[in-house]
């Protein structure tokens, strides 16, 4: 594909975007900002961003992303009861923290059977005629890496935003050859994001060992 028919599928796509994607794509960009701060509302924010994009994705026949956003709705739920615990002293409960070696294997056992599961049911969909927008090998990478990161991210891992920066990286050219081009957009700032959420998160997950080491 030339560089002139991606720029005009960028702008045919642009035209076509309908108010709802507008609208999750930006409670999306501000759900990410409050993650990067530590900011509860990342949770309310972001089930105005999952709740739309379950409804976007069944209508287009993405169950891929579809079960993804409906995995996030869930887990945001949790995350946001998670977040919110206090202990005695009117502490957090969870603090932001990195991931031992054990957890880290666990991390990859979580992400490997997600994979394997959404590729074989999205292949099986696909072969079925009930998913023909389906790419089974990429749309399974972003969803697992996309789970594991949701995961994560509730019990704030620095680790989440590695798997964020994946599935970002994933999800770029992913959605832009299924016409969702705003979303295509959406994820390339999401992946800017992350990283600086990255950075952030190491930097308070030291200031918290310190704090740890004093007490």
């Amino acid at each position: 594909m030339h560089y002139q028919e991606i720029y005009q599928q960028f702008i045919d796509g642009m035209k076509h975007t309908g108010w709802l994607e507008y609208l999750a794509v930006f409670a999306g960009i501000a759900s990410v900002w409050f993650s990067r701060i530590e900011n509860i509302l990342v949770y309310p924010v972001g089930l105005i961003n999952t709740i739309v994009y379950i409804y976007l994705s069944f209508q287009v026949g993405l169950w891929g992303e579809g079960s993804v956003n409906f995995y996030y709705t869930v887990v945001s739920i949790y995350g946001w009861i998670l977040w919110a615990k206090r202990d005695q002293q009117h502490h957090h409960v969870v603090v932001i923290k990195n991931s031992s070696r054990k957890e880290w294997s666990q991390h990859l056992l979580f992400f490997l059977f997600f994979y394997i599961t959404i590729f074989f049911a999205l292949s099986w969909l696909k072969k079925n005629g009930n998913a023909p927008q389906a790419i089974p090998w990429a749309d399974a990478f972003a969803s697992a890496a996309a789970y594991t990161g949701m995961w994560l991210m509730a019990k704030k891992k620095v680790e989440s935003w590695y798997w964020w920066i994946a599935t970002n990286i994933a999800s770029i050219p992913l959605y832009f050859v299924k016409g969702l081009v705003f979303t295509s957009v959406y994820y390339l700032i999401l992946l800017v994001m992350a990283i600086f959420g990255l950075i952030e998160w190491i930097k308070r997950a030291r200031e918290e060992k310190v704090k740890m080491a004093t007490i």
